[in-house]
């Protein structure tokens, strides 16, 4: 088989708590950075970008997230808002996707799927250099004072958080809807 479709045949989401380091180094995070902006990109208009969250600022964007959480949810105990603080910790990398669609002749819903196509190719390509990774769309992709946090505009959003480490152990595969229920032929 053709090491590509290897490649797309094989790469399935490993939860980002079963993540360890080492994550993408600097050279292997540009790849699959250029991939994530090698997408369909109809009018060529580029409506996503990327935040990325390494090291420290992991810790620090994790801190805010628990806070903006204990804001809105008054009851919720330490235990819970330490797992908020340790979201970004839970992978050694991780990079907001950002669809930043803009007013143009091409439709704003193409503009969000290239978005969406620029996390799918961070994670073909996060595969590809033998990463594991994972797109979480959590509470925090959809909520404002985070949208605030990150500086996004009123017209971006959080497309998804694509989280990037090593397998802490193999991924098993996972049962999948029958192909042949999926698929019809137009007659």
């Amino acid at each position: 088989m053709h090491p590509v479709l290897d490649a797309l045949l094989t790469r399935r989401s490993v939860t980002a708590k079963d993540m360890i380091a080492p994550g993408p180094n600097r050279d292997q995070l540009d790849v699959i950075l250029k991939a994530g902006h090698r997408v369909p990109d109809h009018g060529k208009i580029g409506p996503w970008r990327f935040v990325v969250f390494e090291g420290d600022a992991r810790a620090r964007f994790g801190d805010a997230l628990a806070k903006i959480f204990a804001s809105k949810n008054t009851d919720a105990s330490e235990k819970l808002l330490a797992f908020e603080a340790d979201r970004f910790n839970r992978a050694p990398c991780v990079v907001a996707v950002i669809a930043a669609p803009i007013e143009h002749k091409v439709p704003e819903w193409e503009q969000v799927l290239s978005a969406g196509a620029a996390c799918m190719n961070m994670l073909h390509a996060a595969h590809a250099q033998g990463f594991v990774a994972q797109w979480l769309t959590e509470w925090y992709a959809y909520d404002a004072d985070v949208d605030a946090l990150l500086g996004l505009q009123a017209n971006e959003r959080v497309a998804g958080y694509i989280y990037v480490g090593t397998a802490a152990q193999a991924p098993s595969e996972r049962e999948r809807p029958a192909l042949e229920d999926r698929v019809s032929y137009f007659e």
